[in-house]
């Protein structure tokens, strides 16, 4: 669309990633895209904000995210490598130990990258504040929208400033980027609407991270992902970043398995898992912060697409319709992906958008949630629904693992579905079924040596 043919006024509430990303996409179809966000928005990449409180913590630019923002802003992955980020094959650079199995390394081509949650914002920030019809203002609190006489439509937003007076402003869409907390629902419900419906899982989840300095040669490989289990609650990530540091997080999932704040236990913790690749780095790399911890937040999906009723001029994006366990490194990457979702929907007209949205991002969060959720519920004090849909797809996954470690085509197929490269159904292919039910399946150990062999080795030793 050509800056002629840009018309109306797109408020976006949020300047996370998800509303970054939003205003980015808008800003090619409306002449003036307006976003507020409540914090006092840093002006470098080294400082987080307040409404980011998992922002020093470990975070994942999957494939399909780095993809997306490579496409919305040209130069980006060589723009973050100059500025120190870790470029990543995320099956041949990255030790996998999923279930205790390790996934067998291949360079494929799916491409992510090592770098901060706090760097990333900064660069996405810049580039969309540099658009010449985006202006972002911060200390702006949104406190509800504004709507025509019959409530069909939102023709606005309410935002206080910092120390101000409420203003209300009018625009022909409003975008509700304001995370996991935000009270979107509440605000549809005071114009007479329903709620959406909620799921909710509360993973028991436990971070503790730190930064360490990175030098050469301290580990083969470049990032680790050891995945907790219920056999072994216990996980950590470690990725490289900007600033030649690595960002490494403790995992413990379940009410009395928190991983240690104290520095001096990390070797033990890291003792205990999979691999020895972890220990290694903790015992060699020298700290650079200190240890933060964070309780995860319960995973919240707001079912919007079922909804009989919605308002025409008002979407809601990212963590406002789901947040994920952070732990498995979705959350970005499917606000990405939810953005592309968005500017399609705007391509086919702005009549119907809400609707036609939230069915098409539902289908894009239904894979990452269905991953999530499955895994969560795998751990017996999870609460949530176990449906025969989640069991079977554990048992599988399960048996995937077991493949992966001997099949480097099996353990392609799983990343490229959880960096939302392919469909589920890649997993089912003919070719990667048929791996799965022959590398998966359980093998017996091998029987202990009779008496009589061991007391003729002795002999003869």
């Amino acid at each position: 669309m050509s800056a002629k043919e840009k018309s109306g006024h797109a408020i976006v509430l949020g300047a996370s990633i998800g509303g970054l990303l939003a205003a980015r996409v808008l800003s090619e179809s409306y002449a003036k895209v307006t976003i507020f966000d409540r914090d006092a928005l840093p002006v470098d990449g080294t400082t987080g904000r307040k409404g980011v409180p998992q922002g020093d913590h470990t975070h994942g630019l999957l494939a399909r995210g780095r993809q997306v923002l490579e496409e919305l802003f040209p130069g980006f992955a060589a723009d973050m490598t100059a500025a120190g980020a870790v470029p990543v094959d995320v099956q041949g650079d990255v030790v996998w130990i999923n279930g205790g199995h390790r996934l067998a390394a291949k360079h494929t081509g799916l491409a992510g990258l090592g770098v901060t949650r706090v760097g990333l914002e900064a660069y996405v920030r810049r580039r969309v504040a540099d658009l010449p019809n985006v202006e972002l203002r911060e200390r702006h609190e949104a406190v509800g929208l504004l709507a025509s006489p019959d409530r069909s439509r939102i023709t606005g937003a309410r935002v206080l400033p910092a120390g101000g007076t409420e203003q209300h402003l009018d625009a022909d869409l409003v975008v509700d980027a304001t995370g996991r907390g935000n009270r979107g629902p509440t605000w549809l419900a005071e114009l007479g609407y329903d709620k959406p419906a909620e799921e909710h899982v509360d993973p028991h989840t436990f971070y503790v991270s730190r930064t360490y300095r990175r030098t050469p040669g301290q580990v083969s490989a470049t990032a680790f992902v050891l995945s907790p289990s219920p056999e072994l609650p216990y996980g950590a990530v470690a990725v490289p970043v900007e600033g030649d540091r690595w960002m490494i997080t403790l995992i413990g999932v379940g009410k009395d398995c928190p991983p240690p704040a104290d520095e001096a236990a990390y070797p033990d913790f890291a003792r205990q898992l999979p691999g020895d690749e972890l220990f290694q780095l903790v015992t060699r790399a020298e700290p650079v912060g200190p240890a933060l911890k964070l309780r995860l937040p319960v995973s919240v999906r707001r079912r919007y697409e079922h909804l009989t009723r919605l308002p025409e001029g008002l979407v809601a994006v990212a963590d406002a319709v789901c947040s994920f366990n952070p732990a498995y490194g979705q959350g970005m990457t499917v606000a990405a992906a939810e953005a592309m979702v968005l500017r399609d929907c705007l391509r086919q007209g702005r009549d119907g958008l809400p609707r036609r949205f939230y069915g098409a991002a539902a289908k894009v969060i239904d894979v990452p949630w269905d991953i999530a959720v499955g895994a969560d519920l795998g751990y017996p004090d999870v609460e949530g629904v176990r449906t025969g849909k989640v069991n079977f797809l554990n048992a599988y996954v399960r048996r995937l693992h077991r493949a992966a470690a001997k099949s480097p085509a099996v353990g392609h197929a799983f990343l490229s579905v959880a960096n939302l490269m392919a469909p589920p159904q890649r997993l089912f292919a003919p070719g990667v079924l048929a791996r799965v039910l022959w590398h998966g399946r359980r093998t017996r150990p091998a029987r202990p040596a009779t008496a009589a062999p061991v007391a003729q080795a002795e002999a003869a030793a």
